[in-house]
C-alpha cells in the first residue's frame, strides 16, 4: 500500500508526464486555435470599425473555452507518451525489477493528473465561464459592441401569448431588470397587427413603464410616439432573466442559484443539474487519464506490440469520452437522472480501467 516507495522514482515520472501533457496542451491550442480564427475572422471583421483588436480579443475570449476543452486529451496522450517512452527504454522492466507494482509505477502519474485536475476546475469557475458568457453575448450582437455592464443578457426573446417581445440589452435580475432597446410585436392570428419600440423599460411590480416609445399601427400605417406608457402586466421579469440560461457561461455557484430560481418559476432544470454536476465530473476526468492508457507502460517493447497497446489505450480513452458526451446528452434531455450523467461513464470507465489493469499486471 505504500504508492511511492521511491521519492526520487515519483519525482522523475511525474515531472516527465507533466512537461508532456502541458506541451500537448501547448500544441493542440496552437492549432485549434488558428482554425478557429480563420474560420471567424470573417464574422469579426464584417462589422463596420472592428480590426486586428477586435481579433485579439475574440483569441482570448475563445482560448480559455480550447484549453479547458484539451487539457483532459492531453493528459490522455501526455500519459500514453510517458509510459511508451518509459516502455521503450525498459524503465519499466527496471522499475517492476526493483519491486514496484504497476499501481505503484502509475502512482505518480495519477497524483500529478490530480493537480492538474484541481488547476482545471479553478480555470473553468475563474476564467472559462466568465470568458464564454462574455463571448455569447459578443456572438449575440454579431460581433459589435457589448456593455460593460456585469450580468448583463443579449438579444432575449419572450412570447406573451400571440405577442413577441425582443429586448437587446437585458441588465439586473429580478424585480430590479432594466430591458434596453425594446421591441414588442403584436400579434392576432398570427399577422402582425402594430409594433412598438422603446428605449428604455423597467419593471414596476404589476406591468413595465417603458420611456421613449415609437408605435406604429400596421392596419393605418401610422406611427405615434409617446414619451412613457406603461404595459405587459402579465410578463414577469424572470421570463428574460431566466431565459437561456447556460451551464457553460455559469460558474458552480451562479449556476446553483440560477437552477433554484428556475425551479421556483415551476421550470425544468435536468440539463442544468446535469451541467452543475459535470462541472465537478468533468476535471475529474484527467485522474482516469493514467489509468486508461496504462496498457502502454507493460509489456515487453521488443515483442512489437508497443503501438498496439498504445492504440489501445488511446481507444479506451476516447470511448470515455464519447461516453462522456452521451450520457450528458441523455441528461439534458431528462433520459438520465442529472448525477447519473454526469458520474455513470466516470465510475463505469475507473472499473474497466482497474480490470485492465488487475487482470493484466497485477
Amino acid at each position: 500500500m505504500d504508492f511511492f516507495p521511491s521519492r526520487t522514482l515519483a519525482i522523475y515520472t511525474a515531472k516527465m508526464f507533466l512537461i508532456r501533457v502541458f506541451s500537448v496542451v501547448a500544441l493542440l491550442v496552437a492549432v485549434l486555435m488558428s482554425l478557429d480564427l480563420l474560420g471567424e475572422s470573417g464574422k469579426i471583421l464584417a462589422y463596420p470599425g472592428n480590426g486586428e483588436a477586435e481579433l485579439w480579443s475574440y483569441v482570448a475570449l475563445r482560448a480559455p473555452q480550447i484549453i479547458d476543452f484539451v487539457i483532459p486529451f492531453s493528459v490522455l496522450l501526455g500519459t500514453i507518451i510517458t509510459l511508451a517512452t518509459l516502455n521503450q527504454n525498459s524503465e519499466v522492466v527496471s522499475m517492476k525489477a526493483g519491486g514496484l507494482s504497476a499501481h505503484q509505477i502509475l502512482a505518480p502519474l495519477i497524483l500529478a493528473s490530480s493537480i492538474v485536475a484541481i488547476g482545471l476546475f479553478l480555470f473553468s469557475e475563474t476564467v472559462v465561464a466568465p470568458a464564454t458568457a462574455k463571448l455569447s453575448q459578443w456572438e449575440k450582437v454579431e460581433f459589435g459592441p457589448i456593455p460593460e455592464e456585469s450580468n448583463v443578457r443579449t438579444n432575449v426573446w419572450v412570447k406573451d401569448g400571440d405577442n413577441l417581445v425582443n429586448a437587446k440589452t437585458v441588465i439586473g435580475r429580478g424585480n430590479d431588470v432594466i430591458l434596453r432597446d425594446i421591441t414588442i410585436f403584436k400579434r392576432s392570428d398570427n399577422d402582425l397587427r402594430s409594433m412598438l419600440q422603446g428605449e428604455e423599460a423597467r419593471f414596476t411590480g404589476t406591468g413595465w413603464k417603458i420611456s421613449g416609445v415609437t408605435q406604429f399601427t400596421v392596419s393605418t400605417g401610422l406611427e405615434k410616439q409617446n414619451s412613457e406608457i406603461t404595459i405587459g402586466d402579465s410578463i414577469k421579469p424572470d421570463q428574460f432573466t431566466l431565459t437561456n440560461v447556460q451551464a457553460d457561461s455559469l460558474n458552480l455557484l451562479e449556476l446553483k442559484a440560477a437552477i433554484d430560481e428556475l425551479k421556483e418559476a415551476g421550470r425544468p432544470t435536468m440539463s442544468l443539474e446535469a451541467g452543475l454536476w459535470h462541472k465537478i465530473s468533468g476535471p475529474m476526468s484527467c485522474l482516469l487519464m493514467p489509468l486508461l492508457g496504462a496498457v502502454a507502460a507493460f509489456g515487453l517493447a521488443r515483442s512489437g506490440q508497443l503501438f498496439i497497446r498504445a492504440v489501445i489505450g488511446m481507444g479506451l480513452g476516447f470511448t470515455y469520452f464519447v461516453a462522456d458526451n452521451f450520457a450528458l446528452a441523455m441528461g439534458n434531455i431528462g433520459a438520465y437522472p442529472p448525477f447519473l450523467a454526469a458520474w455513470a461513464p466516470f465510475l463505469l470507465f475507473f472499473l474497466i480501467g482497474e480490470t485492465v489493469l488487475v487482470r493484466t499486471e497485477e
